[in-house]
């Protein structure tokens, strides 16, 4: 058994709780193990001045962490599951999907008020096209600003009077500790979550197996099948992590439930279903939904975003 592993991480203080989190749970389970954090900095660390939609979503957290996962500078990667293209490169696979944090988004607000509550022209903040469109189809009289940068800065500004409110994902948020900013936790009905949000992808190279039992212990089941369940669905829009697509499955018994929808930019309109089926389909219960919503009309949406990003 391989006795010294290697794992790439972005640096941002999150990024680096996950892969902690990651190395003290494999060094539990693997006593003898010796482990190392490697901390790669990736296009969406660099540019910080341009909203995530116009830089490109698809693999702009994890392309630089993936090619020195091929390159064998590391031995494998630990990403925000919602950051993850839906297409993983031929040589690279997902070897483990550990348990999920709370999947939902929250909203912090200066005056601790709930998005019901804030007042008209209000300024909300979110670097999110899928947050920023079901805000506006909650709540068309607010205004909706880009915000980037990690999750101090984000607070910072928020802190410092440039919004009103900020919405972040829940995940993040207890596990740095700032359960006590949250003003509002927004329930999945209110607020549908990103496809993956709340769950970590621990990434390895195909054909591996050493490294696949290594990491294999994290794996939990019922996560890896709701997340297999809505990239799926995601895949089949042909939906990176910059779109207004959201989704979120849950296990029950035997089934797998996912709820997904498609939204415009302006949050004028929004096309929501739910489809169930068994745990052992979970890929195509995922591409059904995906498939309702297209039937629907969530197509011609789509297609405008591609023409406007």
């Amino acid at each position: 058994m391989q006795t010294s592993i290697r794992i790439g991480t972005r640096g941002s203080k999150l990024a680096l709780w996950q892969a902690e989190w990651v190395k003290k749970a494999l060094s539990k389970a693997h006593p003898d193990l010796t482990i190392k954090l490697v901390i790669i900095k990736t296009k969406g660390d660099k540019i910080l001045d341009v909203p995530l939609a116009k830089v490109g979503g698809k693999g702009l957290f994890v392309k630089e962490i993936e090619e020195a996962l091929t390159d064998h500078r590391i031995d494998l990667a630990v990403h925000s599951m919602k950051d993850m293209p839906t297409e993983i490169p031929t040589d690279l696979m997902i070897g483990a999907v550990p348990l999920r944090e709370a999947p939902q988004d929250i909203l912090i607000s200066r005056s601790e008020q709930k998005l019901t509550d804030m007042p008209e022209g209000a300024l909300v903040g979110t670097s999110s096209l899928r947050r920023a469109a079901q805000l506006r189809h909650i709540r068309p009289d607010i205004t909706i600003a880009d915000l980037r940068g990690n999750l101090d800065t984000r607070l910072k500004k928020l802190d410092q009077g440039k919004y009103d409110a900020i919405v972040l994902a829940a995940a993040g948020i207890k596990r740095l500790g700032f359960e006590r900013r949250i003003s509002q936790i927004l329930d999945t009905d209110t607020m549908l979550p990103a496809v993956g949000q709340g769950a970590l992808c621990i990434e390895i190279r195909d054909k591996n197996p050493r490294i696949e039992s290594i990491v294999g212990v994290l794996n939990h089941r019922p996560t890896h099948i709701a997340i297999t369940a809505e990239r799926a669905f995601l895949h089949h829009l042909e939906g990176g992590c910059q779109v207004p697509i959201a989704a979120h499955a849950l296990i029950k018994e035997n089934h797998v439930s996912i709820t997904g929808l498609v939204a415009a930019i302006d949050g004028s309109i929004l096309i929501k279903e739910t489809h169930i089926g068994k745990i052992e389909d979970a890929t195509n219960v995922g591409i059904t939904l995906a498939q309702k919503l297209l039937d629907q009309g969530a197509g011609p949406i789509l297609e405008k975003l591609k023409l406007n990003v």
